[in-house]
């Protein structure tokens, strides 16, 4: 866990609190959404205020050329590049399965049902890329849509069973007012999307290609990386929009 970029902070209750990191692009706080207080307590993120280019200045000052040569690693941790696909026929039985256009009847072709939803179907000889909107388990049946505009790929709502609360206790607003506005994402990539939550969970603006058995993350107010944009942005002297603009020559 030391490697990944996120931070905690502690406040005067002895709650810990869990913090993006300042690097977007590899802030891993997502997958730690389900951690407990006491393990984020003992735990340590030394590279929180870095960027991974800066990491990687470090690494070639201190001449750690292994490490810079690494390759960029997207998959599971530890595991290196794997055939998820072919692995999961080995150790499960799959059947041949029936592709399903959304609103129509017929049938595309068949397949072995290791698709997930919201996963590019890859089905050949069509004009639009086809994804898969949703599955039934009973009979196989994986149904279909065209391209990522579809709208059975698109939810503005969403219910959840139960919250994990990193500070246990759930905010004092939404126990008084039973409603909270906040910031959302089911996906460790995706930017923050402004939302509702309550009894039902509202988006401001529809989501692609959220499902079923999915984390979704909660945040609470802005983060400390817009806070000090902000600042930075207040430090700065107001431009005069009436001062014509002059390109410096290129010499």
């Amino acid at each position: 866990m030391l490697g990944h970029p996120r931070r905690t902070r502690m406040f005067f209750n002895r709650t810990v609190r869990l913090y993006q990191g300042t690097d977007r692009l590899k802030d891993q706080t997502f997958f730690l959404s389900q951690i407990s207080q006491d393990a984020l307590g003992h735990t340590i993120f030394p590279l929180a205020v870095l960027t991974k280019d800066f990491v990687k200045k470090i690494a070639a000052e201190a001449d750690f050329q292994h490490v810079l040569k690494k390759k960029e690693s997207m998959g599971i941790c530890f595991s290196g590049e794997r055939d998820f696909e072919n692995f999961i026929l080995e150790v499960c039985l799959m059947p041949l399965v029936l592709f399903k256009a959304i609103k129509h009847k017929s049938h595309i072709l068949s397949r072995w049902f290791t698709l997930t939803l919201g996963q590019r179907a890859g089905i050949g000889g069509q004009v639009d890329p086809w994804f898969v909107v949703d599955k039934d388990i009973t009979t196989g049946d994986v149904f279909v849509g065209p391209t990522t505009n579809h709208p059975a790929l698109f939810r503005d709502t969403l219910q959840t069973d139960r919250f994990h609360w990193i500070p246990v206790e759930p905010p004092v607003e939404l126990i008084r007012t039973q409603m909270m506005e906040c910031h959302f994402c089911f996906n460790n990539r995706m930017p923050l999307s402004d939302c509702i939550l309550e009894m039902v969970f509202f988006k401001f603006k529809p989501d692609s290609i959220v499902f079923a058995l999915q984390f979704a993350i909660i945040r609470l107010g802005p983060t400390i990386f817009t806070l000090q944009k902000g600042q930075n942005c207040m430090s700065c002297p107001p431009k005069d929009t009436n001062q014509q603009q002059h390109p410096e020559p290129v010499s």
